[in-house]
């Protein structure tokens, strides 16, 4: 009687244990989430993958009237400056004319979640409170973001014990293949704005774009059939690609899946082939998969394992009836 005892004893123990991590884990990224929206930082960091190094420039802070403002650089090649006001984004290319967009997002390598309400989250990730080490000359708490499937990648992040900040990430496949990771190689907090935030806050933006409904209120021809649980539909439209011909537009269905972590984009469309085998290629954790079954292209393109694309691409099927004279969106089975 004294065996079973000890086991019940020591399975209590490790629950306990296993949901107290947790809990410290949770803690730990919504720290990490109210530090992103509320502190005056400048950072820098690098995006590592393919044995390659792509660097940027992150600038954040709170200005009048408690406004977010944001400026976020690349480095390296053109040069390329994402602007934000509040819920103004504005981008700013050389030999393009600048823009703006009604957005609260600043895109980038950095998952716009970690900004927001983390538990979205946990119907497809568990989150693991392992330990700490030293990230850039910080003491660092280390947080796993573990998939409970194999449909899709898992992160860990190393946050800043002292401002909750993000100080390194690395995302990586069920069998612990490091694919894709950011090191931040300066931080900076501070009390006031930079210069730099200062000077935003004056400026003058881009006049919004006035994005046209006409191909957003198409009905879309087909649906995808399959997801990874976790995964909703985020938007959908119809939108013309200029072909190689001179005047030759093909009409393509567009759809934009995330599960709050990752984000995954469908393209279907006819095509004169009738058949072309599956081809894929990886950038880091980014997949882009691409076939043609029976005059059908697909393409698929995310942060998830490559079986995860095939079988997205391969649940494609003509949406429904019922569904074009409803003019809703795509429909999912799990």
């Amino acid at each position: 009687m004294k065996l079973p005892a000890l086991f019940l004893l020591l399975f209590s123990f490790n629950v306990s244990a296993i949901a107290a991590d947790t809990e410290s884990a949770k803690l730990w990224l919504e720290r990490l989430s109210q530090s992103l929206r509320q502190l005056n930082f400048t950072t820098s960091f690098v995006v590592v993958k393919n044995n390659q190094a792509e660097p940027y420039h992150w600038l954040h802070g709170i200005g009048e009237n408690d406004q977010e403002l944001e400026i976020f650089t690349r480095l390296n090649g053109p040069r390329r400056d994402v602007l934000r006001q509040g819920a103004i984004v504005s981008y700013i290319e050389p030999e393009q004319e600048a823009y703006s967009l009604i957005s609260t997002d600043v895109r980038g390598p950095i998952p716009t979640i970690f900004r927001g309400d983390i538990t979205e989250l946990e119907e497809s990730y568990r989150f693991i409170s392992v330990g700490r080490s030293r990230v850039l000359g910080r003491v660092a708490q280390l947080v796993r973001i573990v998939a409970k499937d194999k449909y899709r990648f898992s992160y860990w992040l190393w946050l800043d014990q002292k401002t909750g900040l993000l100080l390194k990430m690395a995302i990586l496949t069920r069998q612990g293949q490091l694919l894709e990771q950011i090191q931040f190689t300066h931080i900076e907090v501070n009390d006031q704005l930079s210069e730099n935030l200062a000077q935003l806050q004056i400026t003058e933006l881009p006049d919004v774009m006035q994005l046209t409904n006409q191909t957003q209120n198409k009905a879309l021809s087909w649906q995808v059939d399959w997801l990874p649980q976790g995964f909703s539909v985020v938007k959908s439209n119809q939108h013309n690609l200029n072909s190689r011909n001179r005047g030759d537009d093909k009409t393509v269905d567009f759809m934009l899946f995330s599960d709050g972590l990752t984000e995954v984009s469908v393209y279907v469309n006819s095509s004169i082939e009738k058949f072309r085998a599956p081809e894929y290629a990886s950038d880091g954790a980014t997949m882009v998969f691409n076939q043609i079954v029976q005059g059908v292209e697909v393409g698929v393109v995310g942060d998830i394992p490559v079986a995860t694309a095939k079988k997205i691409a391969e649940s494609i099927v003509p949406l429904k009836v019922e569904k074009i004279k409803d003019d809703s969106q795509p429909s999912v089975r799990e």
